[in-house]
């Protein structure tokens, strides 16, 4: 079984401690070997260690040779109450304290990771996985920082285009808020996901996508918002995605809801269709 460690250092880009769980898999002790990483971003309200619940499911499949061992890291953002979507927020009221949590991720976490563990430091060697509003942050990383991912396995993202519904948490926590206005519709397009594909497209390099999502996810009950559904959201992503070059995307609809029920079954098919593709050092 892989262990599982509670670790924090201090990030320059965000002045305070930085904290995150690692998993490193059975033998990492004793052996010299370097080993892909994985990067887990947890959904809106949630903690680090809401990914506990796919530990099992790693030692699992890693055992069964499904998967390489590979070392897991999944951060903790406490950011924006919580709702902070993975992006360097421009919001700067008091009430809602927001922070850079994209130059932290790229500029101060990951290289402590590869500084601190025997990690295989490129992009063939990285995965990136979320769900909800993880789901953004995840699709986001992988091609606006295209040169630290070659997978993702986005879950039930929370990737509404053009905009957001009115009750959307994106709109009411500051992560996507200018100054003292908490929403900025401007800022909100350029950073969502079919603003990237152009610049993702042009580095020409390789992504391989897996989206998946449940049927029975939560339905808006205003007919103007049914298409904000996060299946149909889902599927937009997937249908847009097919029709860039380099990305190559797989998407599944399972009988399930928004919950760990569905994301578990989701990540281990995500882990087992992608993670093939990591570079092992051999």
């Amino acid at each position: 079984m892989g262990t599982i460690t509670e670790v924090s250092f201090v990030s320059a880009a965000l002045g305070r401690d930085y904290e995150y769980i690692v998993y490193l898999p059975a033998g990492y002790e004793a052996s010299a070997q370097r080993y892909p990483a994985a990067y887990l971003l947890h959904g809106r309200g949630d903690e680090m260690t809401a990914w506990l619940n796919v530990q099992d499911l790693l030692d699992g499949m890693i055992a069964a040779g499904e998967i390489p061992p590979l070392i897991v890291v999944m951060p903790d953002f406490p950011s924006s109450r919580r709702g902070g979507y993975y992006i360097d927020s421009a919001y700067t009221t008091l009430d809602l304290p927001s922070e850079p949590v994209e130059t932290a991720f790229v500029s101060d976490l990951i290289p402590h990771i590869d500084a601190t563990y025997r990690t295989i430091a490129t992009r063939e060697g990285r995965l990136i996985g979320g769900y909800s509003m993880g789901g953004y942050g995840a699709i986001r990383y992988a091609l606006a920082q295209h040169d630290l991912f070659t997978a993702a396995i986005v879950l039930s993202p929370a990737v509404y285009t053009p905009l957001p519904p009115v009750d959307s948490s994106a709109r009411l926590f500051g992560a996507f808020g200018s100054g003292d206005n908490p929403f900025d519709e401007e800022r909100y397009q350029s950073l969502n996901y079919p603003a990237l594909f152009e610049a993702f497209a042009a580095a020409e390099q390789p992504l391989y996508l897996f989206i998946a999502v449940g049927d029975d996810e939560w339905k808006h009950p205003a007919e103007e918002d049914q298409y904000h559904d996060i299946d149909f959201e889902s599927h937009l992503l997937y249908n847009r995605a097919r029709r860039v070059n380099y990305i190559i995307p797989e998407l599944r609809i399972y009988d399930g809801e928004h919950d760990w029920t569905f994301w578990r079954q989701g990540f281990a098919e995500g882990m087992r269709s992608v993670a093939r593709f990591l570079s092992t050092g051999e």
